[in-house]
């Protein structure tokens, strides 16, 4: 570890001198800035004009950035940013670059206005990285929990093609589309999960405090009189709910565990996945919202200019479900071997025809990530049918489920009653 010294601003604007531990200039910029300071000047001890710091000073700087690699807290510090913020930011920088201010000077406006701590830390840490002469891709990939591949493959080749700015707007375009998608399968999904859960907790009420009080009724009435089957086994679903709700937990707990821990094994996770994409509603939403990822990551990719083997393995790692993933790993191989994309693709049985036939339209044409692209606009739309359609389908369906849920009970419990108002009216008969 060096020694430098340092002249920096603190949040109040008044100059502070000192020196830091640092294992090189950046890593001590890095420090200062943690620790809530502006450098003006950081040069290693002995090379700089740094007059000796004050106690009260040193320890300062000592709480407030050394801690900071090594605290307690810190190990659980927040350390990625939502798609959302890092949307935005794409968009911002995008515009700023395309206006034409250099890349440093862009990304330090919008550190100082950058509201997300972590995001904000991340930037400074690219523009102290840029400033000491690295690519802006290889300050991105210092930051795997921030950037991911594709983001950052896509930068370097816009490095390399002397056109960030068109790339970091084709990134913001990927990013804004591909926010819009997941917003809509996670509404659509969360519809139906919803009343699901308002079922059960509603179910779980009535047996566990309405049934008992009727099950009391029904035996000083009835007096041992046999209770419509339909009663006996809402009554018995009561009982066991409430002597064995412990037990019930348990079970309950068991399934979510063993399904987590299924979803983790390459097995698990295949059988999962291929459920989801066969399931009748959701399967055919999973199937075109995985469709529209894939055609627009790995058009964009290979618009923007990444090698179409080197494209094809950043689509697999984000396609988002193993069985897609199987089939884009298959078209990898075939072109690694100079074959065409379109058997595999056919071969895996996740792709329609349609798109096979677009696919195989945009190769026999040399205008491949055009068609892809094509293929995303496509199924947007399509996913947005789909979702339009299953919510209008799941409406009625949930309905009739909670109805069906509720209805079923109180039909069970009005059965018996019916028995004793007839024994009352003949009793006051006679």
């Amino acid at each position: 570890m060096a020694r430098y010294e340092y002249i920096a601003l603190d949040a109040r604007g008044q100059e502070s001198r000192g020196v830091i531990e640092a294992s090189n200039q950046n890593d001590a910029v890095g420090q200062l800035r943690q620790a809530g300071y502006f450098p003006t000047t950081v040069a290693e001890e002995g090379k700089g004009v740094a007059p000796k710091q004050s106690k009260q000073q040193k320890k300062a700087i000592a709480q407030a950035a050394a801690p900071r690699a090594k605290g307690g807290l810190s190990l659980f510090a927040r350390k990625t940013i939502s798609s959302k913020v890092l949307m935005i930011f794409t968009r911002q920088l995008a515009t700023l670059i395309d206006a034409g201010l250099p890349l440093l000077r862009g990304l330090n406006v919008l550190a100082k206005q950058e509201k997300d701590l972590v995001l904000k830390n991340t930037i400074n840490s690219l523009a102290d990285a840029v400033q000491g002469g690295s690519t802006f891709s290889e300050s991105m990939a210092q930051h795997p929990k921030v950037f991911t591949k594709l983001y950052i493959n896509m930068v370097k080749a816009g490095e390399l093609g002397g056109v960030l700015e068109l790339v970091l707007n084709r990134l913001a375009e990927f990013q804004e589309k591909a926010q819009k998608i997941k917003n809509k399968v996670v509404s659509a999904m969360a519809y139906p999960m919803v009343v699901l859960f308002i079922a059960v907790l509603i179910m779980a009420f009535l047996l566990t405090f309405i049934v008992p009080k009727f099950e009391q009724i029904f035996k000083d009435m009835l007096g041992g009189q046999a209770l419509p089957p339909l009663t006996q086994f809402v009554i018995n679903a009561s009982n066991l709910l409430k002597t064995n709700f412990l037990l019930v937990g348990a079970v309950i707990a068991v399934i979510v565990i063993g399904f987590n821990l299924m979803a983790r094994t390459k097995g698990g996770r295949a059988a999962i996945d291929r459920f989801k994409l066969r399931v009748p509603v959701f399967g055919d939403l999973t199937r075109k919202s995985s469709i529209s990822r894939f055609s627009r990551t790995l058009g964009t990719l290979v618009t923007s200019g990444v090698p179409i083997l080197q494209a094809l393995n950043i689509t697999r790692d984000t396609a988002g479900n193993v069985i897609v993933a199987e089939a884009i790993n298959k078209v990898h191989d075939a072109v690694k071997e100079g074959e065409s994309i379109v058997a595999p693709l056919e071969a895996s049985g996740v792709f329609p025809p349609m798109v096979i036939s677009m696919v195989d339209v945009g190769e026999e044409t040399g205008q491949l990530p055009e068609m892809l692209l094509k293929i995303a606009e496509v199924y947007d739309d399509e996913v947005d049918n789909a979702v339009e359609a299953m919510t209008s389908m799941l409406e009625p369906i949930m309905i009739v489920l909670l109805a069906l849920i509720v209805g079923t009970i109180v039909i069970a419990l009005f059965m018996p009653l019916i028995t004793i108002i007839q024994n009352l009216s003949g009793g006051t008969g006679g």
